[in-house]
């Protein structure tokens, strides 16, 4: 599998992903927020379309269309605190809306398509430099915000009160979640990062004790799930981003199945101890 540089690339690139996703979608979780994921991954379709229009890198036009519309939604959320699920909806449905006809004008439907649910044979070592340059930033920025996020994620108030600079912290966020979920599209598809960004913390949240806890195992979690879904794509030639969230929904069912067993097994346990 190996052999081939662009498997070895993509492999490089999903890895990188793997750790940097969990890492904003267990603060975007805590914060509620997760569907704002969702809607900077359909927009970015937008930046993809006129990226292949105009005849330039489709992920720099989604880097781009993302930044606008994470930015756009933050501004209509802090504009009007008790409509904030729907104008992270209407910007969702405009970009949709305008992607879905810019396709008709993009040349090669099957390069529009890779970039809907994945493609690994489309990473090149450009994509390993610009995500592995992100992949710096958002981690520098997520050990050296750790406790700002916590405290924004727990409540604003009690962050303010720690003395954390909210504007600040929340634009450094929104900034790197928008190029990171641009960045996604190559290798995950669009239609899927939401669910790369939910699916680890979920499946997290059912194990951990804390939000520390959370935060390691939804990385861990992220790797595994990428790691086995770009190995199935490669053997079953199937797309990446389709075969990485059903690992991560079958990760979920067993994790949460194992939890509900493993408190019966307890009792057992404790009951032939007293005995």
């Amino acid at each position: 599998m190996f052999a081939f540089e662009f498997m070895r690339n993509a492999m490089a690139v999903g890895i990188m992903l793997a750790i940097m996703i969990p890492m904003i979608g267990v603060v975007m979780v805590n914060r509620r927020t997760s569907m704002v994921g969702d809607a900077l991954s359909h927009t970015s379709l937008t930046g993809v379309a006129l990226g292949l229009i105009l005849s330039f890198n489709p992920v720099i036009g989604a880097v781009i269309i993302c930044i606008v519309s994470a930015f756009a939604i933050e501004f209509f959320r802090k504009k009007f605190p008790q409509y904030g699920d729907m104008a992270t909806a209407v910007i969702m449905s405009m970009g949709l809306g305008i992607a879905a006809i810019l396709s008709d004008f993009a040349p090669g439907g099957n390069t529009f398509e890779s970039y809907l649910f994945g493609s690994i044979s489309a990473v090149t070592k450009q994509d390993v430099l610009h995500v592995g340059i992100v992949f710096v930033l958002v981690v520098l920025a997520s050990l050296a915000f750790y406790a700002s996020l916590l405290d924004l994620a727990i409540d604003k108030q009690l962050a303010r009160l720690a003395g954390v600079k909210i504007g600040v912290v929340n634009s450094i966020f929104t900034l790197l979640t928008a190029v990171t979920v641009a960045l996604a599209c190559k290798i995950v598809g669009a239609l899927l990062v939401s669910s790369l960004l939910v699916l680890p913390v979920a499946t997290a949240l059912i194990i951990a004790r804390s939000y520390r806890q959370t935060f390691l195992v939804s990385v861990i979690l992220g790797i595994i799930y990428m790691v086995i879904g770009i190995t199935l794509s490669y053997y079953f030639t199937v797309r990446p981003g389709g075969t990485i969230v059903i690992c991560a929904i079958v990760g979920m069912l067993l994790i949460a199945a194992y939890s509900k067993i493993r408190p019966v097994h307890t009792k057992q346990k404790l009951g032939e101890t007293i005995d």
